[in-house]
């Protein structure tokens, strides 16, 4: 085990991020104790567009996603996500 050195105090956020700008954790963690973590509930950031869309493609993409009791905007997303893997793919 390799000895570390303690944390220094900080009187801000702002210290805090120019000290460790400038350090190497690993003089301060012993990273060998680290434990992988999971955060399966977080989501992925998302950034809002505005999509013109013909009125008659709207309707008919509301009707599809009324069948499927899901919202209209999460249907287009999937319908968007499959198409890009699928042509990732091909």
């Amino acid at each position: 085990m390799r000895k570390t050195k303690k944390n220094p105090e900080f009187k801000s956020e702002a210290e805090e991020r120019a000290f460790w700008e400038t350090h190497d954790s690993s003089d301060y963690v012993d990273w060998s104790k680290a434990q992988s973590v999971s955060l399966s509930n977080l989501k992925p950031s998302t950034k809002t567009i505005s999509l013109r869309l013909p009125q008659a493609l709207l309707e008919r993409i509301k009707i599809e996603a009324n069948k499927r009791d899901m919202p209209y905007q999460s249907l287009i997303k999937a319908w968007l996500a499959d198409d890009v893997e699928a042509r990732r793919h091909s």
